[in-house]
């Protein structure tokens, strides 16, 4: 499992480096301790997680760093921070984040939301009490599992666009197209292209002109 570590403290960063190495699993990528340097690093190494504190001060904040990267590589995010107030538990699910974690978490609840959100799960683990939590969720769950330029990618397959003019148009190479495609049919259950269109038909996403 690779992991990406964004943080603006140093200190905080070679902590959880350290913590992380001890995983058996997992494989530290890189540093970056702002947003620009994150989406750099993450278009570089392609990590399996982007762990993200939301609070940077300079550049890029955390929401905006991670619906960037979600829109151009199929990275789950989890954000570790010192934030606990609904506000931002709400707009973490609004931006379809993974997992969401307190900086004062246990070193076995950081190892358990990578684990699973690699499985595809979401993992939230705050002070909120879990019953409101869970409620939240279901009210903020977005309707399409899809990311932004995944939904992209169906609504020019659905226009007769090849791979190749879909990878010019979105400044993007042919191999990653074909890899968005293979995600997109993956998480929709759907082997051929005549099931992309008709999804993208039933959930409006044909209409995305």
């Amino acid at each position: 499992m690779k992991v990406l570590i964004v943080d603006d403290h140093d200190l905080i960063r070679k902590g959880i480096r350290l913590l992380l190495e001890g995983f058996p699993d997992v494989e530290v990528v890189g540093e970056a301790s702002n947003g620009c340097d994150a989406i750099t690093l993450a278009l570089k190494h392609h990590p399996d997680v982007v762990l993200l504190d939301l609070s940077m001060p300079t550049g890029l904040d955390g929401f905006t760093t991670a619906k960037t990267i979600m829109d151009e590589l199929d990275t789950k995010i989890v954000v570790l921070t010192m934030h606990d107030e609904e506000i931002y538990v709400q707009k973490a699910l609004q931006h379809n984040i993974h997992g969401y974690l307190l900086k004062n978490s246990q070193t076995n609840d950081l190892y358990k939301a990578l684990k699973a959100v690699c499985r595809g799960e979401r993992f939230y683990r705050t002070h909120i009490p879990q019953e409101k939590l869970e409620k939240i969720i279901m009210e903020k769950e977005p309707r399409s599992p899809l990311t932004n330029r995944e939904r992209e990618i169906v609504r020019l397959t659905f226009l007769g666009y090849t791979n190749n003019q879909i990878a010019n148009k979105l400044k993007i190479s042919p191999k990653t197209v074909e890899s968005h495609k293979a995600n997109i049919m993956q998480k929709l259950g759907i082997k051929e292209k005549h099931e992309l269109i008709q999804y993208a038909l039933k959930n409006q996403i044909a209409d995305l002109v």
